[in-house]
């Protein structure tokens, strides 16, 4: 089998080797081997590299997907080898390396300093404009593993040290049946920054993995659920979820192309199944873009998902499920090459809503049309206006 352990790779001179990162593009952004080149395992197969006196690595998230890949190369005539473990494993050899100590100071430090209006003053900002964190308060900060979860439960000890009144905070790890590779990477992530997290299992991957419809979407739920209950075991109030503003605006765009409806995501629910529990985001006025500078800048990564069938199944990486919100990211970058506001924009959008000038919508459940009081309150001074507005 024509495998290469993480040692083997690091002992290689860059000039050597041209290493293929054939994971998908969410994967890809949440961290990547550096010099990898992205690519598909169909476009390498259909178009062979061009490097035939290099030796062609092909790495995927654990090694699986690669293997067959260098094999179909090595069948071509190229000397190519499959990155054993993939991804994972490189990220875990890569986190062994680095001291706690060393790698949270700078961590705190970058937060405090080259973050602090960017990322700090943005998540305070939110916390204050739209009332998140009250006096007694006790929050479970919810961590899957990925970067803004992360991001968001060193913003809460951060926020700790420097706090107006007194609140509290748990940090939540559910395990819903991962991989022992990918729990693991949680755990050290976890343990360089120093975040004392609640690790809690559930079953719930083994539950959906044989539904056919919408699994990623029941799983979601599910996994929300567990998360309310846990949190509400440990006389919790409140569960922090790390979605941030590119999240919001992106919601807002789908909900309109693909769902025909015009909504938000909010920065903080009531919970309709858990009396007493609220949903919040503190993230809410944080940009994408920023927490991956955050996370480049201190050499963080992080693992895109969990899930433990994602080389193996469409679960996580079919087309149905990312096309929709990469289209939507894509229409947005193509709108701001013209338009630099556009994103504000979008996020101000649903503040600035003018009920007299939509045509029905819906509140509590219940629906309004603008033709139920239009003959009775309508006059030529309200349509002139509506329609100069328009205009």
């Amino acid at each position: 089998m024509n495998e290469l352990t993480i040692e083997e790779f690091d002992a290689l001179s860059p000039d050597t080797y041209v290493l293929y990162d054939i994971r998908s593009t969410d994967e890809i952004n949440h961290g990547a081997i550096k010099g990898a080149i992205a690519s598909s395992a169909e476009e390498l197969e259909e178009n062979p590299p061009e490097e035939k006196d290099k030796k062609i690595i092909i790495c995927c998230s654990r090694g699986r997907v690669s293997r067959d890949v260098a094999e179909t190369l090595c069948e071509q005539g190229f000397d190519a080898v499959s990155l054993k473990g993939g991804y994972i494993a490189w990220l875990m050899a890569e986190i062994k390396k680095q001291e706690a100590d060393e790698i949270c100071d700078s961590v705190e430090k970058s937060l405090r300093k080259k973050f602090h209006k960017n990322i700090f003053s943005k998540f305070a900002k939110a916390i204050n404009q739209y009332e998140l964190v009250k006096e007694g308060d006790r929050i479970a900060v919810c961590i899957s593993g990925g970067k803004d979860s992360m991001l968001m439960a060193k913003l809460f000890q951060e926020l700790k040290k420097h706090n107006k009144f007194p609140f509290e905070v748990k940090f939540l790890v559910m395990d819903p049946g991962y991989s022992p590779e990918n729990r693991q990477v949680i755990e050290e992530n976890a343990r360089k920054l120093k975040i004392p997290i609640e690790i809690f299992e559930s079953d719930i991957f083994d539950a959906v993995y044989t539904i056919e419809k919408s699994p990623c979407y029941l799983c979601a739920r599910m996994r929300r659920g567990h998360l309310y209950t846990f949190a509400k075991q440990l006389g919790c109030n409140k569960i922090a979820l790390g979605h941030h503003y590119d999240d919001v605006i992106e919601t807002i765009l789908m909900g309109m192309l693909y769902g025909a409806q015009v909504q938000t995501m909010m920065p903080k629910l009531h919970s309709t199944n858990f009396e007493g529990m609220e949903l919040i985001r503190p993230l809410y006025l944080v940009r994408e873009d920023d927490i991956k500078a955050w996370r480049d800048y201190n050499n963080l990564h992080f693992i895109q998902c969990a899930c433990k069938f994602t080389d193996t199944c469409t679960t996580c990486n079919n087309e149905e499920n990312q096309s929709k919100r990469v289209e939507v990211k894509e229409l947005i970058r193509t709108l701001k090459e013209k338009n630099p506001f556009v994103e504000s924009n979008i996020f101000k959008s649903v503040e600035n809503v003018n009920l007299d000038t939509v045509v029905a919508y819906k509140q509590g459940g219940v629906r309004h049309h603008f033709l139920d009081t239009y003959d009775q309150k309508g006059t030529a001074e309200t349509s002139d206006s509506a329609d100069s507005a328009n205009d």
